[in-house]
């Protein structure tokens, strides 16, 4: 593929991020507490989420170490922010997890494994082929700024996540209501950070590919808040008043 079909699709997947926006808006995935016995064949949940995250680990480092770029130390860097994201998500985040006897559907697996495969090419081929950073690249305002939502969505993340695997003891099943940090905002501050990650990432390497990953983080997390937050009003009666995912807007 040459530089400018690279660059079709990445403009065609962004397209596609949109539409599937719009229906998931209205279609609720059906994983984790929106879980259906109709969806299909089931996976053990923390197999499901070490097997479809490990494209994304395993695919950009191998497409940014074969690419013919030159393999500058700030090039290393996003990489480097990138792999550390993914560790964490495909083999610290799993067994941190409470999931002993819960499973997801295999076919969200699968569709997980096409995402991340996808998106894993598009970040590898664009650091390892077509994006050049030299070092006066961190005085740029956009790359300051990118560092500090990426470092302070990383936080809201991990924090949340930390909140929501504290909520039940060992043992203990059932549903609670989250409280602390970004819960007194929004349902769904887990994936808020996470999307502050990504966006931040997208402006610290200024490219169209890194964009459309932040675009489609959103265009899949934000549906899922919704999801989240109506559950949680039906769920619980005296469920506080929060926004969905972003603080003070939805």
């Amino acid at each position: 593929m040459t530089e400018p079909q690279f660059y079709i699709f990445v403009q065609a997947w962004m397209g596609l991020a949109l539409l599937i926006f719009c229906i998931n808006l209205f279609i609720k995935a059906p994983y984790g507490r929106h879980t259906s016995s109709k969806a299909g064949p089931m996976i053990d949940n923390r197999w499901g989420w070490i097997i479809m995250e490990l494209p994304a680990l395993v695919t950009v480092p191998i497409l940014f170490v074969l690419g013919d770029a030159e393999k500058l130390p700030l090039s290393w860097f996003f990489l480097g922010l990138w792999c550390l994201h993914y560790i964490h998500r495909t083999l610290i985040f799993p067994f941190r997890i409470r999931t002993k006897g819960k499973k997801m559907p295999l076919a969200i697996v699968l569709s997980a494994i096409f995402f991340n495969l996808v998106n894993g090419y598009i970040i590898g081929t664009y650091l390892g082929n077509y994006a050049t950073f030299s070092l006066d690249w961190i005085y740029n305002w956009y790359f300051i700024l990118g560092l500090i939502l990426f470092v302070v969505g990383m936080f809201i993340n991990l924090q949340s996540d930390t909140i929501l695997i504290n909520l039940r003891k060992p043992g203990e099943t059932g549903y609670k209501i989250p409280q602390g940090g970004f819960f007194k905002f929004v349902s769904c501050p887990n994936l808020f950070g996470e999307i502050v990650e990504w966006i931040g990432f997208a402006l610290m390497t200024f490219g169209l590919p890194t964009a459309s990953f932040a675009l489609w983080t959103a265009a899949n997390l934000i549906p899922r808040a919704k999801a989240h937050h109506e559950w949680y009003l039906e769920k619980f009666e005296d469920y506080p008043d929060r926004r969905r995912v972003i603080p003070f807007l939805f």
